[in-house]
């Protein structure tokens, strides 16, 4: 029998940290496998309920997670899109060929008017990646123009002569994909004058101002990241940097073995999971490591940084497509998504979106469709028992441990096991907590200073096994339960509320503040 993990959390509710975006919720929608194309899109023709050939259950689900945002076309899909051919009528676009991901031809028959319908569907801010690494400035330019701008330019008569008079508010715009790899495998200083070049000519057209967002680093890569900011800063100054873009992206995805071989979504044991949330972990020091390079060009933090890729990548189902990064997504899945929020709380005046990879039937999906058929993952319950930190008010956590806390690595690292966080929003407190060990329970006393609050409701997120993940015949293995007789309220000071987290489990308490 493991020993009980104990500690305490003290929150002080009336030490405001930064506003979590909501955008720190954001989806990525690419044209990869069966995300978009038997994913968002079936067509007007399909017998599965549509509006516009678009899915109506995704819509459904999708926004019962509050969606902030939707990035597209890609990805690497990005830098060989280019938009004219999947706009005007769809029986007259031009196929192309999708060399990135597995090689197979795509009808055009989903661009940017059916993009645009989704994200009205969903409620979801826009986030277009334009094409740096096969495209032309003018090219994108004029994709902006044809979105954004009203009037009676060329690229506005082109978009009323497909059917939409009214121009769209569309502010993120990504300029290129992974420009140091399958988006042109580029020089940082290379890219960061095309970046200027790009940015210049991507115009704001009336009262639609862009928020552009430059092709960052992967992983640990600081050097990419200090090139980019030379760009519109220089070292150590006062001033605000220059306008040429607001925001640097970033990549990081969570692997529990080497590229070549990342292992099974389904079959692992305790190590693989034990390395696969200590991979998780290391974004925490990624992002601080690059926040702290940005810090030095740009000391008021008006740039911001874009974790526009993120998650699990494991190897593909047996069977199915290698090119189509289909994979199952089990309760561990679950435990690195809550690990990252927890994360991205803490370094929320730098970091101002993320985007998880990717939405429906690829890598880290929220939903898997089956035919007729829509699974929710576990990962998209933890988007749904989250959504209260969207645009709150994140609160400091002192997490102070008692008794274990900690397992020993085969690498001879060690991982923490637990992870809190906690936020105010319209009146009400939102805590987090994340169990990762497989195997000990634990009790977290939250001691909330600084205020008050009135009787707590929970939810929890576990399974028997850390294997188990949800099915077309079994969509609820995996799903939130009521865990109210987790809390523990201290009779002598209301303040103190021990919680109750089985292994492996992700548990939210919320609670109306007082007075």
């Amino acid at each position: 029998m493991s020993t009980t993990t104990r500690g305490t959390a003290i929150i002080n509710l009336d030490v405001e940290g930064p506003v979590i975006s909501r955008h720190l919720y954001g989806h990525f929608a690419e044209h990869l496998g069966h995300c978009v194309y038997g994913g968002f899109w079936v067509g007007e023709d399909s017998d599965i309920p549509n509006e516009g050939g678009i899915r109506l259950d995704v819509v459904e689900a999708l926004r019962a997670l509050d969606i902030p945002n939707l990035r597209w076309p890609g990805g690497c899909f990005a830098d060989e899109y280019h938009w004219r051919d999947g706009v005007g009528p769809r029986e007259q676009r031009p196929r192309m060929v999708n060399t990135h991901w597995g090689n197979v031809e795509e009808n055009n028959h989903f661009g940017t008017h059916e993009f645009m319908a989704l994200c009205e569907l969903l409620g979801a801010e826009p986030y277009v990646n334009g094409n740096v690494g096969s495209g032309t400035v003018r090219e994108m330019s004029e994709w902006v123009e044809y979105l954004t701008r009203d009037g009676d330019s060329p690229m506005v008569r082109l978009r009323k002569a497909n059917g939409r008079e009214e121009p769209w508010r569309v502010r993120f715009w990504g300029i290129g994909n992974e420009t140091w790899g399958c988006g042109g495998n580029m020089r940082a200083e290379y890219y960061a004058d095309l970046a200027r070049q790009y940015a210049t000519y991507c115009r704001d057209h009336g009262d639609n101002t862009l928020y552009r967002i430059a092709s960052g680093a992967s992983d640990d890569d600081y050097a990419w990241t200090r090139t980019l900011m030379e760009q519109i800063s220089c070292f150590g100054c006062e001033a605000k940097p220059k306008n040429f873009f607001q925001a640097l992206s970033l990549h990081y995805y969570t692997l529990a073995g080497p590229w070549e071989a990342k292992g099974s979504a389904t079959a692992f044991d305790t190590a693989d999971h034990y390395r696969t949330m200590a991979a998780a972990r290391r974004i925490d020091r990624i992002i601080a490591g690059h926040s702290t390079v940005m810090d030095v060009y740009d000391p008021g933090r008006t740039v911001g940084l874009v974790l526009d890729e993120w998650g699990t990548w494991w190897d593909v189902e047996p069977g199915t497509n290698p090119g189509f990064l289909f994979q199952q997504n089990t309760l561990r899945d679950a435990l690195v998504a809550s690990l990252h929020f927890d994360i991205f709380h803490r370094h929320a005046a730098r970091l101002v979106m993320a985007n998880i990879a990717q939405t429906v039937n690829v890598l880290q999906a929220m939903l898997l469709t089956d035919g007729e058929r829509l699974v929710r993952t576990p990962t998209y319950h933890v988007f749904e028992m989250n959504k209260g930190h969207q645009d709150a008010t994140s609160l400091p956590v002192h997490l102070r441990l008692a008794a274990g806390g900690s397992r020993e690595l085969a690498d001879g690292g060690t991982l923490e096991t637990l992870s809190v966080s906690a936020s105010t929003r319209d009146g009400a407190l939102l805590v987090s907590l994340s169990n990762l060990d497989a195997e000990a329970p634990a009790e977290v006393t939250l001691d909330l200073r600084g205020g008050a609050v009135g009787a707590p409701t929970a939810r929890v997120l576990t399974a028997e096994r850390l294997q188990t993940h949800n099915t077309a015949e079994n969509p609820d293995a995996v799903a939130p339960r009521p865990h109210d007789e987790g809390v523990r309220v201290d009779a002598e000071r209301p303040s103190l509320l021990t919680v109750a987290l089985p292994p492996h489990s992700f548990v939210t308490v919320s609670a109306p503040l007082a007075g």
